[in-house]
C-alpha cells in the first residue's frame, strides 16, 4: 500500500470511528498477524501509526 493510500485510509477511518480508530486499526492488525497475513497486518500497523500522527503526541 502506498503512503498516500495509508494516510487517506487513516483519515477515513478516523472520520468514521473518531478516537476509537486507533484501537480498530490495532485490533485488525493483531487479527491479521494471528491469521498469518503478515503483509496485510503490516499495512494496518502503518495505518495505526498514521492515526497516532494525526492525533498528536498527547494521545494514547
Amino acid at each position: 500500500m502506498e503512503e498516500l493510500d495509508i494516510q487517506d485510509y487513516a483519515r477515513r477511518l478516523f472520520d468514521a470511528h473518531g478516537d476509537k480508530a486507533v484501537a480498530e486499526a490495532a485490533q485488525k492488525a493483531a487479527s491479521l498477524e494471528q491469521s498469518g497475513e503478515a503483509e496485510q497486518a503490516k499495512n494496518w500497523r502503518r495505518i495505526e501509526a498514521a492515526l497516532y500522527q494525526m492525533l498528536g503526541p498527547h494521545q494514547s
